[in-house]
């Protein structure tokens, strides 16, 4: 502050010596500038009365609670829209502005820009020795949070049956998607809300179908939100059976309660967005899982029909062994069919009956004759068929067992085994076909197993 008078100051701007005779207005103006140099940002607290508001403005008194003394004051409007103070006629409040003069009327007034409730440093300590107390007890770890369900059936709200917040829940859910609202009604303010918050949170985890819960109320000062700093209430909220989700105020305000549940959201209408899919979203992510399944199945058949092209690969090699086999079988089943001994009859009776017409057209042959050489030609022709048969029968055992011999089949029986390349399913034929670490299926009589070349010599 300066040293020098104020009158003083003003007297000393002229030099004739005569005493200078100052108007109303600049003694006013003198005295504003002196204040709002000096006393630019102060803070006063004090009981409102006479308030008024005009054109968004308020002006107000500003009362001493302990001696007669007051002090007018005006809060511009764009000042008050900040502000979450009652200013109300009996509200304690702690302004922070500058003292000035009003110059037109000469009235000495506070010019506030901020005002809380006078109090509110109290409940702020209130608040950081709860927090604090909570936090080493770890109801504040963000580990112990829970998610919330992807879309429950049954919704819990915790509120006054009678507030917007309410309204505002079940607005916003009934036009996301379709749930079950269960309210259990109480108190959101004063001496009894922390206690009615608590018996509503028992209450309502009574049902067994629950799949979570929302606290909330609406917006308003810090001593109207004050319930929510309960530690009563704080303890409940933690202690809920399902998750629980704080809507507590405006975005700005945050309580214990806030800080316990498992989500925090910034007001009831966004605790219902949070709490409730949206139903366009929910039919959007269903699409996207059909459509992933159904790649996913084809991905997964397409890989299967690979493996079993596989795995048939070395049985088609084997067909191709098997295909020289099959055809030299054909090719010694048809010269066994021209040894069959009931092919061999079926002739020799043809030849028979050919003799016999023969015989019959030979009238001057004595039948005598004819008769003992058709005897000696039968006896002839069995003596014949015989050997030919007991020599057909060897020869198609021998090719038979020739056959099973040449089987792969049989190789393998013998305890022989063909090693296959596990990219090709080829045989193995030379060692050159392999180096060391290369993978092999090698197929016994059995079924086969894998195998690694260790070595190569």
């Amino acid at each position: 502050m300066s040293e020098m008078p104020l009158f003083e100051r003003l007297q000393g701007q002229r030099h004739d010596g005569e005493e200078r005779v100052f108007r109303v207005a600049e003694v006013n103006r003198a005295v504003r500038l002196t204040l709002e140099d000096n006393w630019a940002n102060v803070l006063i607290e004090g009981e409102l009365s006479d308030v008024r508001r005009a054109k968004g403005h308020v002006y107000f008194s500003l009362n001493d609670e302990e001696d007669p003394a007051q002090l007018r004051g005006v809060m511009f409007a764009s000042d008050v829209q900040r502000t979450k103070a009652p200013l109300e006629n009996g509200a304690r409040v702690r302004f922070r502005g500058k003292l000035s003069l009003y110059t037109a009327r000469g009235q000495f007034q506070l010019i506030a820009r901020s005002a809380k409730l006078a109090g509110e440093g109290d409940l702020g300590a209130q608040f950081g020795k709860l927090r604090a107390k909570l936090e080493g007890e770890g109801l504040l770890d963000p580990e112990r949070r829970r998610p919330l369900p992807r879309l429950p059936r049954v919704v819990g709200v915790v509120t006054s049956r009678t507030g917007a917040a309410l309204h505002d829940i079940i607005r916003v859910a009934s036009q996301r998607c379709p749930v079950h609202i269960l309210v259990a009604d109480c108190r959101v303010q004063g001496e009894e809300a922390p206690r009615s918050i608590v018996s509503a949170l028992e209450l309502i985890q009574r049902v067994d179908n629950l799949d979570v819960v929302i606290v909330s109320r609406g917006g308003g000062s810090a001593e109207d939100l004050w319930a929510f700093n309960d530690e009563a209430v704080a303890r409940a909220i933690a202690a809920c059976r399902v998750p629980i989700v704080s809507g507590v105020g405006h975005e700005v305000d945050v309580t214990i309660g806030d800080l316990v549940a498992d989500v925090r959201a910034a007001t009831p209408s966004n605790a219902a967005e949070i709490v409730v899919p949206e139903r366009d979203t929910l039919l959007r992510d269903v699409q996207s899982l059909e459509r992933r399944l159904s790649q996913a199945l084809d991905n997964r058949v397409g890989g299967l029909r690979l493996q079993l092209e596989r795995q048939l690969r070395p049985l088609y090699g084997a067909r191709g062994v098997l295909i020289p086999i099959q055809e030299r079988l054909a090719g010694l089943h048809q010269r066994l069919m021209r040894l069959d001994p009931r092919s061999v009859l079926r002739r020799d009776q043809r030849e028979l009956t050919a003799l016999a017409a023969r015989l019959r057209d030979a009238g001057r042959m004595p039948v005598r004759e004819r008769r003992e050489r058709l005897v000696a030609l039968r006896f002839t022709l069995q003596g014949r068929g015989r050997p030919m048969v007991r020599e057909a029968r060897a020869s198609y055992a021998e090719l038979c067992a020739q056959l099973d011999a040449l089987s792969p089949l049989r190789v393998l029986e013998r305890g022989y085994a063909i090693a296959l390349h596990t990219s090709t399913g080829r045989a193995v034929r030379s060692k050159s076909e392999v180096k060391q670490g290369d993978r092999l299926r090698v197929r016994v009589f059995d079924g086969e197993f894998g195998a690694k070349v260790e070595s190569h010599e």
